[in-house]
Formats: structure tokens, C-alpha cells, sequence
């Protein structure tokens, strides 16, 4: 069901944009008004009629597309709402590790520059004063 919407979706918004581009902007019938010529007045609708059928094929296809996007938004968040009902929550649905299976990581001990006891440098006392 959603496909077959979605493609009248985009069959819609195709329409639309092919009959606005037919149409003529409001600059145009202002020379055509005054003997600018343009050939309007002997089209097949009249010298109105184009505009007038135009625009009204255009507000029904444009209703249309928001109608049909309104129902495909309600079908999908149905069919999301539906989806999360039967499987659960995304952490239900995380399978658990027992602790004891985690493996950890063993680290090295680091390697220290700090020096041991037996290394460790004579007190200040114990060393002999720099001969003057």
C-alpha cells in the first residue's frame, strides 16, 4: 500500500511542477492586457481561460500531494509503532554477556623509569662537595 502511494506521490509532484512551469508569471499578462501580442487571446481556453484552468488543475494536484503525504506519514508511523510493538525496544531486544565470558584485557605493566631502591642516587649529604 505504501508503494503504490508513494509512486502516486511522485506522479503528483511531477504534475505540479509540469504545470507551473506552463504557467505564465503575473508580468506576462499585464503586455498581453495592452496589444503586446503573445497570441494569448486566440489560445484554446480564451484569453483567461488558460490561467484560470492552469491554477485550478494545479490547487487540486497540489491538495492531492498533501493529502497523500498526510496518509503516508500516518501508514508509516503505524507501521513503525507496529514494528517496535512485536520486537521491543532495541536494548530488550541486546543479548546479554555473562561477566565471567568478557574477555579482559591483559596490560603490561608499565615500563617505569623511576629507579628501584638499590638504584635510587646517594642524599644530598652523602655526596662529596665539588672540590673548590
Amino acid at each position: 500500500m505504501i508503494s503504490i502511494l508513494l509512486v502516486v506521490q511522485v506522479f503528483l509532484a511531477l504534475a505540479i511542477i509540469g504545470l507551473i512551469m506552463l504557467q505564465r508569471g503575473k508580468g506576462a499578462d499585464a503586455g498581453a492586457a495592452l496589444g503586446g501580442g503573445g497570441g494569448s487571446s486566440g489560445s484554446v481556453f480564451g484569453a483567461q481561460g488558460a490561467a484560470n484552468f492552469l491554477s485550478r488543475t494545479t490547487a487540486i494536484l497540489a491538495a492531492a500531494f498533501f493529502i497523500n503525504s498526510l496518509v503516508l506519514a500516518t501508514l508509516s508511523s503505524r507501521q513503525q509503532s507496529d514494528v517496535t510493538l512485536t520486537s521491543g525496544s532495541v536494548i530488550e531486544q541486546s543479548v546479554e554477556v555473562p561477566a565471567s565470558e568478557v574477555p579482559v584485557a591483559e596490560m603490561p605493566a608499565p615500563a617505569s623509569d623511576v629507579p628501584t631502591a638499590d638504584e635510587a642516587p646517594a642524599p644530598a649529604s652523602d655526596v662529596p662537595a665539588a672540590e673548590k
